[in-house]
């Protein structure tokens, strides 16, 4: 399965003033900090990483059409926080928080990071 995945940044100290509030909403924080990228991970989890950082090969960080990040929520309320902190952090909105047609209880919403990153939180329950 997944070891980690990499967001594209242009401006790390910006993402770190997005991210580090955004994240919190939903038990993640700030492990890593260095120059060119910063990590991310739920307390105490050994498992899926979360990386903000500058390419590799020194080129401007770009959005991937079509690609997205979707952040486990532990319920609705924390969909709704991580919308809000989102947009309060300099984030903008792809689809506030709402029920969508994806299965059963599957409450969502979408934002775009500073850099344009599209992002979602999913709560899959019925709280």
């Amino acid at each position: 399965m997944l070891l980690y995945l990499t967001i594209g940044s242009n401006d790390i100290a910006r993402s770190g003033r997005f991210y580090d509030p955004v994240l919190e909403t939903l038990g993640i924080s700030r492990f890593k900090t260095l120059d060119h990228e910063i990590g991310y991970g739920a307390a105490g989890e050994g498992g899926l990483r979360t990386w903000v950082a500058t390419p590799y090969d020194k080129k401007p960080a770009t959005v991937g059409n079509g690609s997205m990040l979707a952040f486990t929520a532990p319920n609705r309320a924390a969909v709704d926080q991580f919308h809000a902190s989102s947009l309060a952090n300099g984030g903008s909105d792809e689809g506030k928080p709402g029920l969508r047609p994806y299965g059963d209880n599957f409450y969502a919403c979408y934002v775009r990071d500073p850099d344009g990153n599209k992002l979602s939180a999913v709560c899959r329950t019925a709280e």
